[in-house]
């Protein structure tokens, strides 16, 4: 598996809060934790930007995913917005990590709590080609659903 340095600086006064780490030997994510002053309870509906008191140098070529735990999801119904989120390489701020409850209770979150995972992933820059027509494919236009199967057994 290829390894990567990635710097990272944490807030003044985030000395308590663990830098992101994989739980597992294979995870592809890396748990990221809340660096909330105090309990936040939130209520079904709301929406916050938790903040996590760290910043990250990630290099060129390179992006963070901010991407939901699956046992918040299933468990209390707290999921995140703008999922995946993306932290560019050129971004130097701290990261936050916007979470809704769409549970029914409401949820809180304490200083510390593994809240999201985060994966660095590699990207590229497309250089647009610009043609007429496009080469055609087996799918042509079909999306949106395009592959369901009606009650005869044929895709649509």
């Amino acid at each position: 598996m290829e390894e990567i340095r990635v710097p990272i600086q944490r807030q003044p006064d985030c000395e308590d809060i663990p830098f992101p780490r994989y739980m597992t030997e294979n995870a592809a994510g890396m748990d990221i934790y809340a660096a909330v002053k105090n309990e936040i309870s939130m209520m079904p509906g709301e929406r916050l930007l938790v903040p996590t008191g760290i910043h990250i140098a990630i290099p060129k070529g390179y992006e963070a995913e901010i991407r939901p735990r699956s046992g918040l999801a299933i468990h209390y119904g707290v999921t995140l917005l703008n999922s995946p989120g993306t932290i560019d390489a050129d971004y130097r701020g701290e990261i936050g990590v916007i979470m809704i409850n769409l549970g029914q209770a409401p949820f809180p979150i304490k200083r510390g709590d593994r809240i999201a995972q985060m994966i660095i992933r590699r990207v590229c820059h497309v250089a647009w080609l610009e043609c007429s027509e496009l080469e055609s494919s087996a799918r042509g236009n079909g999306g949106f659903g395009h592959t369901r199967i009606n009650d005869e057994g044929a895709s649509f």
